[in-house]
């Protein structure tokens, strides 16, 4: 019966459509911007309270941060959606064993922060707060935590950040918003007010907001790693980064799926850094 709720949803909606497009937008937008989970375990508290914890402010939202203190170069975790900084625990281990200076943030409505909506623009700016606080000289993103990445560093350039690392990120918001339609089956009057709604907030269409684009303007380093199994976000999305991230080194794995978390992954992070 689960699997048949999103279609449920996605034929509300497009009744509600006819009666106005603009009210059916603003469901659609919501539904596919509130995480269902993503909020911290109990079994998860015991490893993020090893962390000095402090909380950040963007738009009024409170945003958790954890900081595990070391004498090398500050690097800042990201995670994606319906995660939370847990889903780093193996790398931060081996991070940490190396020397690290580690950052990781939760998500807005996600983990320890506040907030009920996420994007990967407001994201983008939460990171770009974090960044500055702590002196960030190396961003590891997965998922949308990387392509949120990619628009921070397009819209700031800071200079301090010399690397960036793209675990299984998506290449353009257009793809995982086709998806998205494709899943809830949406009709065109929906899919047209989608558009219309997002032009009309964020002043572009969603193609627009291409990350593989937007790393053309990125001088940071960059290393790109995709699975040419991940369900979630296509191969095809790397192969984008590779073809548009000039200074970037791309690697495809097999078998470790849209996560990417494997000794073989952190063992090219690691050497990334050490480069």
């Amino acid at each position: 019966m689960e699997k048949y709720i999103p279609k449920i949803i996605g034929s509300l909606i497009n009744f509600l459509s006819y009666f106005s497009s603009h009210f059916a937008a603003k469901l659609a937008i919501d539904l596919f911007s509130i995480p269902r989970k993503g909020k911290i375990k109990n079994e998860e508290v015991s490893f993020l309270n090893s962390a000095h914890q402090d909380t950040i402010r963007f738009d009024n939202i409170p945003i958790k941060t954890y900081h595990w203190q070391g004498d090398k170069e500050t690097i800042l975790l990201v995670h994606g959606w319906e995660s939370n900084t847990f889903r780093w625990k193996a790398l931060i281990q081996l991070l940490k064993t190396k020397n690290y200076n580690i950052v990781a943030l939760d998500a807005p409505a996600h983990g320890a922060s506040g907030g009920k909506f996420f994007n990967a623009l407001l994201y983008a700016e939460c990171i770009n707060n974090v960044a500055q606080k702590f002196d960030i000289q190396t961003i590891i993103g997965h998922s949308v935590g990387g392509m949120s990445a990619i628009f921070f560093q397009h819209k700031y350039q800071l200079k301090h950040i010399k690397k960036l690392i793209l675990l299984g990120a998506p290449a353009d918001f257009i793809g995982i918003f086709d998806r998205y339609e494709i899943i809830m089956g949406y009709n065109n009057r929906v899919s047209k007010a989608l558009k219309a709604y997002i032009l009309k907030h964020y002043n572009h269409l969603p193609e627009y907001f291409s990350p593989a684009n937007f790393s053309k303007e990125i001088t940071a380093k960059g290393l790109i790693i995709h699975d040419k199994k991940d369900r979630i976000i296509p191969y095809k999305d790397g192969l984008k980064f590779k073809q548009n991230y000039t200074n970037s080194t791309f690697i495809a794995t097999k078998g470790y799926g849209h996560g990417l978390k494997s000794e073989e992954v952190y063992q090219y992070i690691i050497e990334f850094l050490n480069d």
